[in-house]
């Protein structure tokens, strides 16, 4: 029969790739709490309205990248391209909002987007994802900016540049949609505008300021800028994060042109670059989404947060060892096996990491599986030990060994002797 191989775009994940990310996710966990954020689970799969109400209609997710199927009843499911639009419904369907609340909630896991496999971006990738709701205030942008950089720099990296800029709200956004509308109607080159960006320039022109492409960046180099746009309390807002990152010693940029790809960001929205490994890389990015929980039949309450993509991360950060092993058991007799897996679990449960290799051999073909597997120390099983109820124990640093009863061995190893 033909094997079967994973899907184009997926991953298996082995040491060290699976060690990096389990330290990914315990260092927020660590990190998170200490802001009282706590951790929620998710389905992968929601109504694909869903995410068309929330990310747009109009953005590349929801027109070219989502995995989209019928279920068995004719609904139309969706595998999640994103985690915001699930954690603002899963928090309107549990009743978490009541007045003056502030919710701080985080969670990782699979995503799903069809684009070109490449390296640090698949099919299936997976995203540690941060949400406040409830929090209006300039203050809690910036505690969430704080919180991401400490976050990264815990994980050891320090090339880190954050872009910044502000989309406005409600009352400033229109203002300058008219004068985009005005720019774009006006603009000579418009019919060398991508596809894409022509019909971004009709139903969402601050898109277009997205584009990556060459052309389309350079004919709308001019475009207008949405700072000159803003409300009194926007710009108000925008120059009081500006301020309590530079007092944190938070490097920072602004970047006009910085709107990000889902429609729902409002007020500030960030990006973080780093070059740790040479060529400038973006790890993170986030915003303000105030009026997507109301957008999705909730409350209107205020929400900020941001996303990182794990296999970037895992790219650039320090690389992760396994921990060295405290003990192998070598087994030099065969009805040594079972007092062997017996012993082993004793030092389990003293804290000790270890292994027994249940196969009887040679001394020298136990020292030598001992010595591959790491371990400080190698415990020998033959008959001898068996019939007295002793241990003999080698210092594989040292060469020494010992001949010990088996309490006073546990004892030693777990630091008790």
């Amino acid at each position: 029969m033909s094997k079967i191989q994973k899907i184009k775009g997926v991953a298996d994940m082995y040491p060290p790739e699976s060690t990096t990310f389990a330290h990914l996710e315990e260092t927020a966990r660590k990190v998170f709490s200490r802001y009282g954020y706590q951790e929620v689970r998710l389905p992968l799969m929601e109504p694909t309205q869903l995410f068309s109400r929330s990310i747009g209609e109009e953005t590349d997710v929801v027109q070219k990248e989502m995995y989209t199927f019928p279920d068995r009843k004719g609904r139309s499911l969706t595998l999640r391209p994103e985690a915001t639009a699930g954690m603002m419904r899963a928090y309107i369907e549990n009743g978490l909002y009541s007045p003056g609340s502030v919710h701080k909630m985080f969670t990782f896991g699979p995503m799903f987007r069809y684009e070109r496999p490449q390296k640090g971006r698949m099919r299936q990738f997976h995203q540690l994802d941060v949400e406040m709701v409830g929090a209006t205030e300039p203050q809690a942008d910036a505690e969430l900016v704080l919180m991401l950089s400490t976050y990264l720099r815990t994980l050891g990296m320090r090339q880190l540049t954050f872009e910044i800029n502000s989309l406005g709200c409600r009352t400033c956004r229109p203002r300058h949609r008219a004068a985009l509308d005005a720019f774009f109607a006006a603009l000579p080159g418009f019919d060398e505008l991508c596809d894409d960006c022509k019909r971004r320039a009709a139903s969402n022109p601050l898109r277009v300021l997205d584009c990556k492409v060459p052309r389309c960046r350079e004919l709308t180099a001019n475009a207008p800028v949405i700072e000159e746009h803003l409300c009194a309390d926007c710009a108000g807002a925008y120059a009081e994060v500006q301020a309590i990152l530079a007092a944190a010693g938070v490097e920072y940029v602004k970047n006009p042109r910085l709107v990000r790809g889902l429609d729902y960001y409002v007020g500030l929205t960030f990006e973080v670059t780093s070059t740790d490994i040479g060529a400038q890389t973006a790890v993170a990015g986030g915003g303000r989404y105030d009026g997507l929980v109301a957008q999705l039949g909730g409350p209107d309450v205020a929400a900020t947060g941001f996303a990182i993509g794990m296999e970037r991360l895992a790219l650039l950060v320090p690389p992760v060892g396994q921990p060295a092993p405290d003990f192998f058991i070598a087994v030099l007799d065969p009805a040594a096996p079972s007092p062997a897996l017996a012993l082993a679990q004793e030092l389990r449960e003293a804290g000790l990491i270890g292994e027994t290799g249940f196969a009887s051999g040679s001394m020298k073909s136990r020292m030598r599986a001992a010595d591959r597997s790491g371990a400080r120390w190698c415990l020998l099983l033959g008959g001898q030990e068996l019939a007295d109820g002793g241990v003999t124990l080698r210092d594989m640093h040292s060469g020494e060994q010992r001949t010990l009863p088996r309490a006073e061995a546990v004892a030693l190893l777990a630091g008790r002797g």
